[in-house]
């Protein structure tokens, strides 16, 4: 039987908590020595952990919850389907209503190349799916040897296998014989990092950094890449907004040599960026789109593959049977809340939300902090924006990794009672589609005083040049 949250105190869920789950990306014997935060209820865009303490999410759970929490459509639609199906497969040549139902849902509000659907049950498994399907389609046009996917460094694209080695996170590939073969990467496009200490502009860096991929292309030799995959924003890399030349060139780099242009929009998906996906943000056309998080609002597990008509129309036609798939594609009740998840979407107008009206409030306050001491950069994209933070603000000098800056502020800001996400020395967010404005101006004073709180400790610890 289930315990009430109320029925243990905070200490007991930390003991049990130690004592028996292994959290992802944790360090197991450093959590068990100073307890997990235990988070018992939301509401909107607030948390409330068992010491009834009240917190800003500014990072919609794992840059998934765009509705919010507590929406009763998706409640009902999931309990509805348990009732009448909670389950049957997609194998057998069979299919479920729910999961026909938000094929064509997906290809509606996706871009026109995208007819058909592959489901999975998350973004790694879409991102396992894609390095499958784009080798078996290069098979099928029999050109088998166009199995190199090229991604880029600093990229999250999951952490399976195959997930994990498409992204380009040196300390996940450290662990495991990473990344597996046919995997190759080239640098990611943030100007600060790259294209600011070179004295280039955004707009020249966006070209340059585009051109990485070209010099891999003919390095690997054409005819044997396969792909080319990246998140229109680097998420989890730290919110890296590429310039506004560099996803245009990518394609015109893809056109020529014809390679495969998978978006990965994991993240970036679902109206995040301002758009339906971020590749309608940045202005390219992908051939494969992977997406999960916001196209159920992390109310449940769903994942998948849109496939690009170019790709489609030979698997179908030519490919025979695809040797690929998991228990889960296609699941009715992750459908089911799916299909509710993104009527709510359409019905609040939420993409629209973003791009007319707290897209631009946010850019407006977060270009504010700039102001700041120990920001060197602000910049966002849509809801997401980010914060590098800064040891001299009039140089860009970056603050000793052993300081661990951003993990300090990080601490004030769970303290302080908002969400914020610590990649290295940049602070980012991803709050709810549905924030408001003086939802906004509320997260951020608190980041603010949060900045301020992070600053007096650096003055103190002698941190600052």
């Amino acid at each position: 039987m289930t315990t009430r949250t109320n029925e243990r105190t905070t200490e007991q869920w930390q003991a049990a908590d130690a004592a028996h789950f292994l959290h992802p990306f944790t360090d197991f014997k450093a959590l068990a020595g100073k307890g997990s935060r235990i988070i018992t209820r939301a509401d909107n865009i607030y948390l409330w952990d068992s010491e009834g303490r009240k917190v800003l999410d500014a990072m919609s759970g794992l840059w998934c919850v765009n509705v919010g929490y507590g929406q009763q459509a998706l409640v009902d639609a999931a309990a509805r389907q348990m009732r009448e199906l909670p389950f049957y497969n997609a194998f057998f040549q069979t299919a479920t209503p729910p999961a026909i139902e938000l094929a064509e849902l997906l290809a509606e509000v996706t871009p026109p190349q995208f007819q058909h659907v592959f489901f999975s049950g998350s973004g790694s498994e879409g991102n396992d799916t894609v390095v499958r399907m784009v080798r078996r389609y290069w098979d099928v046009l029999g050109q088998p040897q166009r199995q190199v996917v090229i991604s880029r460094q600093n990229a999250y694209h999951g952490s399976t296998m195959a997930g994990a080695s498409l992204g380009g996170m040196a300390g996940m590939h450290a662990q495991g014989g990473l990344p597996i073969p046919g995997i190759v990467h080239i640098g990611q496009p943030y100007w600060w990092e790259h294209g600011r200490p070179a004295g280039l502009t955004r707009d020249e860096f966006g070209l340059v950094a585009a051109g990485w991929l070209e010099a891999k292309i003919l390095e690997v030799g054409p005819e044997n890449v396969a792909a080319f995959i990246g998140e229109p924003v680097q998420g989890a890399g730290g919110v890296i907004i590429p310039p506004a030349t560099y996803w245009p060139e990518i394609q015109r780099i893809c056109d020529r040599y014809g390679v495969l242009l998978v978006s990965d929009e994991v993240i970036c998906g679902f109206g995040r960026t301002g758009h339906w996906f971020g590749c309608e943000t940045f202005g390219f056309r992908p051939d494969l789109m992977t997406f999960a998080k916001g196209v159920t609002s992390g109310y449940v597990p769903l994942g998948g593959v849109m496939v690009g008509d170019r790709i489609a129309r030979v698997l179908i036609d030519e490919g025979g049977e695809f040797n690929h798939g998991y228990t889960y594609s296609g699941h009715p009740v992750a459908c089911a809340v799916a299909l509710a998840n993104i009527r709510l979407i359409q019905q609040l107008g939420l993409v629209q939300h973003v791009h007319d009206d707290v897209g631009p409030y946010l850019a407006e306050g977060f270009a504010k902090l700039r102001d700041h001491p120990l920001v060197g950069d602000a910049e966002t994209c849509g809801l997401m924006g980010a914060l590098l933070l800064t040891q001299d603000k009039a140089l860009g000098t970056p603050f000793p990794e052993a300081v661990e800056i951003g993990m300090v502020c990080r601490g004030h800001c769970f303290r302080e009672g908002v969400i914020m996400r610590a990649v290295g020395d940049r602070m980012i967010i991803a709050p709810p589609l549905v924030i408001t404005r003086a939802q906004i101006d509320e997260m951020l004073a608190l980041i603010r005083r949060c900045l301020d709180l992070t600053l007096a400790d650096a003055q103190r610890q002698g941190w600052l040049r």
